[in-house]
C-alpha cells in the first residue's frame, strides 16, 4: 500500500499516511486526517486525491486559493507516480511505495548497550531548548489525535523532529510470542506507524531481535553496526542504510506491548542541537525517546479512561452508577437538553515549572498528572462527571444523567476542595503540587449533555454556551486575581441554597468578556469565614456596597468602601485601579460595564 508524505517548511510539520485504494480523500487546512493546518497558503479543501493502485490521481478543487505545482508547473489535474511529489504553498506531498518488513536477518551489532529509564533520567540535555520546544507540542498533538493510529503518526513526526540524526522512526507493537518456531514466531511483531526523513527506494526493515529484547528487558537497547570512525565515513551498513538503531519500550500495564524504534547514521551533524562533540553518544536521543514513550503511556491511559467513561466507569459517582445499572445505558446516555452546572479548572504555573525542570521533564509530567488528579477526584467525589481534558485543564459538570437538586452545592464543594488542596500544597515546598495554582470558572444554564460525537468515536460530555461561559470565567480569574469566578445564575443559586458555613459569595463587577457583546455580572466564590478569616462578613458587605456605588456612578464612595478590605485582598484592586485610572470620575454615558480586553 502506498503512503502520502506531507512535509511543511519546518521539520515537525509533517505526516505520513497510508493511501486507501480507490477512495477519494481531500487535502487542505481543515481539521482532519489529511489536514495541513501549518500552511496558510493551503485552502481548507484544496485538492482531491485518489490512489488507483499504481498512481495517485490529483485534482485541484475549484475555489482553492493557490495553484498546485507538479514538475515545476501549475496543474489542475495530473497523475503522480511513486517517488514523485507535488507542492501546495510551502508543503510538499510525496508519494512513497516503500514496504515494511520485520526481519531477523540483521547482522549482529558490533556493540549492544542497555540503558534503564532511571539512568536516562539523569542524563542532562546539554542544550535543551530545541528538545523542550518539540516536547512542548506533544500534549496538544496527542490530545487532538482521534485514536491510536493518529497518535502514532503524530509522535513519529515528533521523534524525527527531536532526533535530528534519525533517518527512520516507528511505533511498533509486540504481542505474545507464539510457542512454535519458524516464521510463526514473528507474527506478534508489527509496525503501527513509521516515518522516514528522506524518501528512498529502500524498504523499512526493523530488527525483530532488537525489538523483542527491549520489550523483554523493559529497557532501552542500542545496537551499533559501526564505530566512531563512521562519523567521517560516507559508507553505511549493508542493510537499511543505517549505522545504529535503538528500541525504547513503552511501559504500559496492559498488552500488547508497544515500543519506539529509531534508526539512523552517525555522519549527521547534530552539534548545534545536542551540544556534544561525540557523534556516537546517543544517550540524549534515547532520553528524548523515553519522554515520548511516557507521552504514549499517558495517551493510552487517557483513552482507556474515555472508554471506561463511555461504559459508565469511574467518571460517574457511585450514586449515578447505581441508578444507571437499573436502566438501559443507551437511553440514559442519549444526548438531551437539561440544566447543568459546569466547572472549568485550569492549572497555572506550568510554563515556569517547564523552565525549572528542563532536565527532569519526567518529574514535571508526574507533577502535572497529580494536579489533574486533584481536579478529577474532587469532581467525582462530589457526584460530577468529568467531561473533558484540555491540556492541563479539566472540565466537570453536574445535573446529568440524573437531575441533581443540590448540583450547585456539590459544585461549590468541588471547587473549594480543589482550591484548598492547592493552597495547602503551596505551604509545603516538598509537595508535588507546590508552585502550581488554579483558576476555576463556574456557570449554570441549559446545555446538551450525554454521549456526543460521531458514529466512529464519541465521549460523554456537555455542549452549549454555558461551557464556553465557564471557560471564559476561568480565563478572567487571571485578570481579577480571583481563584473562583461564577456567573450570575450560579451566584444567585449559591446565595439561596448553600449555607454560609460551606461557601460565601462576593459580587465583583459587571463586565463585557472579550469577544462577547452581552454584559455579565461576575461573583467570587469564597470559603466560609472559619476557613478564610482574611475576609470577614463585614468586609464582604463593604465590597457589595462598593459595587452598588460603583455601578451608580458614585465612585468616590465606592473607592472609600473598597479600601476597607484588607491590603492582602488583591481582588478588590480590580475596581480600585479602574476608578483610579479614571480619576474617580465615571466616563460619559456610564452604564456600569467594564470591558475585558483580553481572554
Amino acid at each position: 500500500m502506498a503512503d502520502l508524505i506531507a512535509q511543511g517548511e519546518e521539520a515537525q510539520q509533517r505526516w505520513r499516511r497510508a493511501l486507501p485504494p480507490r477512495q477519494k480523500v481531500v487535502v487542505g487546512r481543515a481539521p482532519g486526517l489529511w489536514g495541513v493546518p501549518w500552511d496558510q497558503h493551503v485552502s481548507r479543501q484544496h485538492a482531491e486525491l485518489c490512489w488507483t493502485g499504481k498512481q495517485l490521481e490529483v485534482a485541484r478543487i475549484a475555489g482553492s486559493r493557490n495553484p498546485v505545482f507538479f514538475r515545476g508547473q501549475a496543474a489542475e489535474r495530473f497523475h503522480v507516480q511513486p517517488g514523485e511529489h507535488f507542492v501546495i504553498g510551502g508543503t510538499t506531498f510525496t508519494v512513497s511505495d516503500q514496504r515494511v518488513s520485520i526481519t531477523s536477518d540483521v547482522p549482529h551489532p558490533l556493540q549492544e548497550q542497555t540503558f534503564s529509564a532511571q539512568y536516562l533520567k539523569q542524563v542532562p540535555f546539554r542544550n535543551p531548548d530545541y528538545r523542550i520546544e518539540v516536547l512542548s507540542r506533544v500534549p496538544e498533538a496527542i490530545s487532538e489525535a482521534t485514536g491510536d493510529t493518529e497518535m502514532c503518526m503524530r509522535l513519529a513526526s515528533m521523534l524525527l523532529a527531536g532526533i535530528p540524526r534519525a533517518d527512520t522512526a516507528a511505533i511498533v507493537s509486540v504481542g505474545e510470542e507464539p510457542s512454535g518456531a519458524g516464521d510463526s514466531g514473528r507474527q506478534g511483531v508489527r509496525v503501527l506507524h513509521w516515518d522516514q526523513r528522506l524518501v528512498t527506494g529502500r524498504d523499512f526493515e526493523p530488527s525483530e531481535r532488537l525489538i523483542r529484547e527491549a520489550i523483554r528487558q523493559g529497557q532501552s537497547i542500542l545496537h551499533s553496526w559501526r564505530g566512531s570512525e563512521a562519523a567521517s565515513s560516507q559508507l553505511f551498513t549493508a542493510r537499511g542504510n543505517v549505522d545504529w538503531a535503538f528500541c525504547t519500550p513503552v511501559r504500559g500495564k496492559n498488552g500488547p506491548h508497544w515500543a519506539i524504534y529509531v534508526a539512523g547514521r552517525f555522519n549527521v551533524e547534530v552539534t548545534p542541537i545536542a551540544g556534544t562533540s561525540d557523534p556516537t553518544d546517543l544517550r540524549e536521543d534515547m532520553k528524548f525517546a523515553e519522554l515520548i514513550a511516557l507521552a504514549i503511556v499517558s495517551f493510552r491511559q487517557m483513552r482507556s479512561l474515555q472508554r471506561q467513561q463511555a461504559s459508565l466507569s469511574q467518571f460517574f459517582s457511585p450514586v449515578v452508577l447505581e441508578r444507571l445499572s437499573e436502566e438501559d445505558p443507551a437511553v440514559v446516555l442519549a444526548p438531551r437538553q437539561t440544566e447543568v452546572s459546569v466547572l472549568f479548572c485550569d492549572l497555572r504555573g506550568f510554563s515556569l515549572q517547564t523552565e525549572r525542570y528542563a532536565d527532569d521533564l519526567l518529574e514535571l509530567l508526574n507533577r502535572v498528572s497529580k494536579a489533574l488528579g486533584v481536579m478529577t477526584h474532587q469532581i467525582l467525589d462530589q457526584g460530577g462527571v468529568v467531561g473533558d481534558f484540555q491540556g492541563d485543564a479539566a472540565m466537570g459538570f453536574w445535573g446529568w444523567p440524573l437531575a441533581q437538586p443540590d448540583a450547585v452545592l456539590r459544585i461549590c464543594r468541588a471547587a473549594l476542595g480543589i482550591r484548598a488542596e492547592f493552597e495547602t500544597a503551596a505551604r509545603e515546598p516538598q509537595s508535588p503540587l507546590a508552585a502550581f495554582y488554579v483558576g476555576i470558572g463556574i456557570a449554570t444554564g441549559q446545555a446538551v449533555a450525554g454521549k456526543i460525537g460521531t458514529v466512529d468515536q464519541a465521549k460523554v460530555t456537555v455542549f452549549g454556551p454555558v461551557v464556553n461561559l465557564a471557560s471564559r470565567l476561568e480565563g478572567m480569574t487571571k485578570v481579577l486575581r480571583a481563584s473562583i469566578l461564577m456567573d450570575e445564575a450560579t451566584a444567585r443559586a449559591v446565595r439561596q441554597q448553600v449555607p454560609r458555613e460551606v461557601a460565601r459569595v462576593r459580587r465583583l463587577a459587571v463586565v463585557r468578556p472579550y469577544g462577547l457583546d452581552t454584559p455579565l455580572e461576575i461573583s467570587e466564590l469564597l470559603p466560609p469565614v472559619s476557613e478564610y478569616p482574611l475576609l470577614t462578613d463585614e468586609h464582604l458587605e463593604s465590597c457589595e456596597r462598593a459595587l452598588d456605588a460603583f455601578l451608580d456612578g458614585r465612585w468616590s464612595e465606592a473607592y472609600e468602601l473598597l479600601h476597607r478590605a484588607p491590603a492582602e485582598d488583591q481582588v478588590s484592586d480590580f475596581l480600585t485601579v479602574f476608578i483610579a485610572q479614571h480619576k474617580r470620575t465615571p466616563p460619559p454615558n456610564w452604564d456600569g460595564v467594564i470591558s475585558i480586553t483580553t481572554k
